[in-house]
């Protein structure tokens, strides 16, 4: 007999509500096992959840905009069996007929009762005339709720922007971080003056001039409006100046030009990294390690690792050195909670490794270091890289991270100033190493220099705090033996 199989939502690494952002098939397809059936997209990366079975889509339960979690179930896969048996209609929910709501009887408003004549001689002003009750407005369809992504949808919060009044330009109708600044822009400014009301109309009365040898005639006075003698509150003063955005240039005025769009990593990256950039006091140490004996060991460990089918290469020194520091120094192992006022240490050791891909930069987390020797490291730093420029990373691989590293060793530079990656409190970066003379024993030396820079949360970590940090990590790294302290 035929079989009906749920396809649900697998582990996605705890995230809630994460976006639809393609369905790659559609009810009555036929599939394969391990068939993708649509695509999801969080904040940091995008999954495709295939099925488990083969047969044919008798169900779909998503569209493109919708949101899912972990064991939301997103279709209904007809198995087939050996003897193909009419299948059970399923029972049908009874929906009751919707109820006819009688409109309210009018109210009946009493004729108006002619006026009395007045007492004295004195003219009253006209009342003046009803407006009669504006028409109902008629009832509007719900509209679709915007597609966007997490990110794009916070920072519209943060600028008070109704996403739903945003022209998407992304792809399947997709409201880009591009598209937020593009409204932003054409808004125009309305400043207001705190303190201060705004001018109202002044209305003067003009009296016209007697005629000679005419007495006046008195008129009734024209009715004004009653403008308050209060002040109206001022506005509130913005919680945070929001920065200008960029002027609108059109390059094509100097010169040739082309457009070419970011890729989803990119933009997804570029929101994070500009909310903790602008969220977080950054401060950045500076130091250098002398790896010259550690790069001698490395390259003769290096010929081994290769018989295994990996490479030791020095962000797996690095990773080891970092571990060490995080246990001697447990405040660089912690964040900020949310209330600002404890921090949350950690027991374990995740470090997050950024890797450079063709879509963007990423930074899968290596879990357990610290239970971990360096042939395994460097086993599973080649595999989860291998995968990150594929884009098989899933969002669990990305989470959970205590520390990060970035190392542009391979590329060159002397320095620079990495973002923390939030919610971490710091985030060490790696320059080539440089052959430099050093005063040694009243004589120069050549020496192998291995730039360090480390960005740390000023919220939570001291300069002093930092340095030592930093160079607790150097003296690890110049004698590796100290590791196994």
């Amino acid at each position: 007999m035929n079989a009906i199989q749920q396809v649900k939502v697998p582990d996605i690494g705890g995230f809630t509500d994460v976006d639809v952002i393609e369905v790659l098939v559609e009810e009555g397809d036929e599939v394969a096992a391990e068939q993708s059936l649509i695509t999801l997209e969080s904040d940091k990366a995008t999954m495709e959840v295939p099925s488990p079975v083969a047969g044919v889509v008798c169900r779909l339960n998503v569209k493109l905009g919708d949101t899912v979690s972990e064991g939301s179930v997103i279709a209904e896969v007809e198995t087939a069996g050996e003897a193909a048996a009419a299948p059970q209609p399923q029972p049908q929910p009874v929906v009751a007929p919707p109820q006819v709501v009688a409109p309210p009887p009018p109210i009946e408003t009493p004729a108006p009762q002619a006026p009395s004549p007045p007492a004295a001689a004195v003219p009253e002003p006209p009342a003046p005339p009803v407006s009669p009750a504006p028409p109902a407005p008629a009832a509007t369809p719900v509209a679709a709720p915007p597609h966007a992504s997490p990110g794009v949808r916070k920072l519209a919060r943060e600028w008070g922007i109704d996403l739903s009044l945003v022209p998407p330009s992304g792809e399947a109708g997709r409201i880009t971080e591009d598209d937020l600044h593009r409204y932003r822009r054409q808004q125009p400014a309305a400043p207001v003056e705190s303190g201060t009301a705004p001018p109202a109309a002044i209305t003067t009365p003009v009296t016209a001039a007697p005629a000679k040898d005419k007495p006046p005639v008195s008129a009734p006075a024209a009715v004004e409006p009653v403008v308050p003698k209060t002040q109206p509150p001022a506005a509130p003063p913005p919680a945070a100046a929001a920065p200008s955005p960029a002027p609108a240039v059109d390059f094509s005025r100097f010169g040739k030009t082309e457009h070419r769009p970011l890729g989803r990593i990119r933009k997804i990256a570029g929101a994070n990294l500009h909310r903790n950039w602008t969220s977080i006091p950054h401060v950045t140490q500076h130091d250098e390690a002398d790896i010259t004996e550690l790069e001698i060991f490395r390259k003769e460990n290096d010929l081994k690792a290769r018989e295994q089918g990996t490479r030791l290469t020095l962000v797996t020194f690095l990773i080891k050195a970092v571990v060490a520091a995080l246990k001697h120094d447990p405040e660089f192992n912690s964040s900020l909670a949310p209330d600002g006022e404890h921090l949350i240490l950690k027991r374990y050791y995740h470090i997050g490794i950024a890797v450079d891909t063709p879509n963007g930069l990423v930074v899968p987390v290596i879990r357990d270091c610290d239970q971990k020797g360096l042939i395994d490291l460097a086993m599973e730093l080649t595999t989860v890289s291998g995968r990150a420029r594929e884009g098989k990373l899933t969002p669990a691989d990305m989470q959970g991270g205590c520390f990060s590293i970035s190392s542009l060793g391979g590329i060159g530079g002397t320095a620079f100033t990495p973002i923390v990656n939030a919610p971490e409190v710091a985030i060490l970066g790696v320059s080539r190493a440089q052959m430099k003379p050093v005063w040694i024993d009243e004589q120069f030396e050549p020496r192998l220099m291995l730039p360090l820079s480390l960005s740390y949360d000023h919220r939570v970590i001291d300069g002093a705090a930092a340095a030592r940090f930093t160079r607790f990590i150097a003296s690890r790294l110049e004698d590796f033996r100290r590791v196994l302290l």
